[in-house]
């Protein structure tokens, strides 16, 4: 008996093409267009190892590739990178004296310099001060195994080469004795004060204030992820199209005292430590610059028809003196 035929045959069943003649051109054609496919996608398969393999192995001339980045441990590389950002407008043989200052000191105890200009980063129009966060951030990628990353404005001398910021400053131990603790983050009165119960090797931002507030003409920002997220929050474009007042500086009261995140990473130091003014509104406690200190910084020496090279002319003296 022959089965019997249902009334609902399956979705979508099979049809049954043999009695559908097909002419030998367009058999020729259909084969032609599958064969087309499959050299194709051969070819597809082929460019993207050879995208993603790095081009045949070089690299000489060009830039990373995905696949050839290296994944380097932190701690791996040299200890300190020293961040300047340039400005390329500024007095070329000035602009040599402020970088030497800084490759100096860094060959003196193994550390490496950066030295971006501070158009190339995206600012838009917001002050070319905002160029600092950037370029610190930019400096972790490109030398992913260093611990430290110490950004100095070309405001600033670093007078004492002969003290290692690394062990100087930024041990747990010595940190744990710098740290001004139970004090307002924004002087005098900020009812948001510094924590007094952190730990040094939990410190990953190390930052001084002046008279006014937060310093970031020299800060530290120790390597990490956390680092990444905070620099990122620093450099986010509603901080910079707020128009704060004193741009980036403003940004960064706010994030340090309404981020508990941020807060808690902080290590706020004497401001001579590593931010010492020798002209400006020093901190009245320990904020000038005296002989012996590691930095000596002349805020605001680049605008108002100041001249940068001329103040500290006498203070290269002293450091071209001691060369001798």
């Amino acid at each position: 008996m022959p089965p019997r035929k249902t009334s609902r045959p399956p979705p979508y069943a099979a049809r049954n093409q043999s009695s559908i003649a097909i002419p030998p051109a367009l058999k020729n054609l259909l084969r032609r267009d599958k064969l087309r496919l499959i050299v194709f996608g051969i070819l597809g398969i082929l460019g993207l190892v050879w995208l993603f393999g790095g081009r045949g192995g070089s690299t000489q001339g060009g830039g990373w590739t995905a696949a050839n980045i290296p994944k380097v441990a932190i701690g791996s590389g040299p200890p300190v990178v020293v961040v300047t950002v340039i400005d390329p407008n500024a007095d070329p043989a000035w602009t040599q004296r402020i970088k030497s200052n800084r490759e100096e000191y860094a060959k003196r105890h193994g550390y490496l310099t950066f030295f971006p200009h501070n158009d190339q980063y995206p600012l838009r129009s917001s002050p070319s001060t905002w160029s600092r966060v950037p370029a610190v951030r930019h400096a972790m990628t490109l030398y992913p195994g260093s611990t430290f990353f110490w950004y100095i404005d070309a405001t600033a001398l670093i007078m004492n080469p002969s003290l290692p910021i690394h062990t100087h400053i930024l041990t747990p131990s010595r940190l744990e004795s710098l740290m001004i603790t139970n004090a307002p983050v924004v002087p005098p009165d900020s009812v948001i004060k510094t924590f007094g119960n952190l730990k040094g090797d939990r410190i990953d931002l190390v930052l001084t204030q002046d008279k006014d507030g937060l310093a970031p003409n020299s800060f530290v920002i120790r390597n990490g992820e956390w680092a990444k997220y905070f620099l990122d929050a620093w450099f986010d474009p509603i901080y910079r199209s707020y128009n704060f007042q004193k741009a980036e500086t403003h940004a960064l009261e706010h994030i340090v005292q309404w981020h508990g995140t941020i807060l808690a990473k902080l290590a706020m130091i004497p401001q001579n430590m590593i931010n010492g003014y020798a002209s400006g509104p020093a901190s009245l406690k320990d904020g000038n610059f005296k002989e012996g200190d590691l930095v000596a910084v002349f805020p605001g020496c680049d605008k108002d028809g100041r001249s940068c090279a001329t103040e500290q002319e006498k203070f290269f003296a002293v450091l071209d003196s001691a060369k001798n």
